[in-house]
């Protein structure tokens, strides 16, 4: 049967699924032909997304009923939008995984005892989530979908409570955030500039000294402006950097000592930390992945 798709519509794959009460978890493969402006409309639950490979640098999100046209944000590895919100995505071409997982309402809410409020500072702050514990609770899930094993709807149901749980305490978070004391813009600015600029981890000293303030006001800045420990976001960037290298073709040693790390090893031991998986088992399940993606026509 002929396909009649534009040539260049975006396409989407399921490759697993996993299905337990409250939650849906896939794992989805996406082929993206040329930068999008895509709306993503949520129903009654909450959409949580995780990039299992790269995210393009170029990935925004805003809510234009909210914001107007005219604001996007940085997409961050892991997004979540909210039930009855519309998401607009603008830009990032290419091919990519990731874990989709959508959580009902009425477990988040019954589990905090209450309703998240979503104003404009709560949207903004789930573009991007920095939390380690929502990472570590989506790498498991991602696991439990790929290789189910016994009992794997009770598992996926437990995780699922959990993900609830820290979805609701990071709202939280966010609602007693004091309205002053985050970094200003242009500092956030900066310091994305550095960990763009150079693999190698800067000191909290250096970040502290490129942003004129002392090591104690920016650790607490940056936790009131991202919700995460500066610690926390400065890996997660650059264990971003580090897959983009590994989908490129760099080997594990350059990449290792670029990022800084005595050894090939030790920066093994931290990608599988961060990530779940060593750096040649992501490259080789990535690389299987995205080549059975199916090739969209010129």
């Amino acid at each position: 049967m002929p396909d009649n798709r534009p040539a260049h519509t975006p396409t989407m794959i399921v490759d697993a699924e996993l299905c337990a009460a409250g939650i849906t978890a896939q794992i989805v493969r996406f082929d993206i032909p040329e930068p999008t402006d895509t709306r993503h409309a949520v129903g009654a639950g909450y959409h949580v997304n995780m990039c299992l490979t790269p995210r393009p640098l170029e990935s925004r999100g805003g809510y234009r009923e909210r914001w107007g046209p005219h604001r996007f944000e940085r997409l961050g590895d892991i997004f979540v939008i909210p039930p009855g919100e519309s998401l607009y995505i603008r830009g990032g071409s290419g091919r990519q995984a990731s874990l989709v997982c959508t959580i009902d309402a009425s477990l988040v809410h019954d589990l905090l005892g209450r309703d998240l409020p979503w104003d404009d500072a709560h949207l903004a702050a789930a573009l991007d989530i920095g939390s380690a514990h929502v990472r570590a609770l989506l790498f498991r899930i991602t696991a439990e979908v790929r290789h189910p094993g016994l009992a794997s709807q009770r598992m996926l149901e437990l995780l699922g409570s959990e993900l609830a749980i820290e979805l609701g305490r990071y709202g939280l978070e966010v609602s007693e955030r004091p309205m002053t004391g985050g970094l200003s813009g242009w500092r956030l600015r900066l310091i994305e500039e550095r960990l763009a600029s150079d693999l190698a981890a800067p000191s909290l000293k250096d970040l502290a000294d490129l942003c004129g303030l002392s090591v104690r006001q920016l650790t607490r800045g940056f936790r009131v402006s991202r919700a995460c420990s500066i610690g926390d976001y400065i890996e997660q960037r650059r264990m971003e950097a580090a897959k983009r290298l590994l989908m490129e073709g760099e080997s594990v040693k350059t990449i290792a000592f670029a990022m800084g790390f005595a050894s090939p090893s030790s920066f093994t031991f931290a990608f599988r930390r961060a990530v779940g998986a060593s750096p040649s088992t992501f490259r080789q399940r990535q690389g299987r992945a995205l080549a059975s993606m199916p090739s969209v026509a010129a």
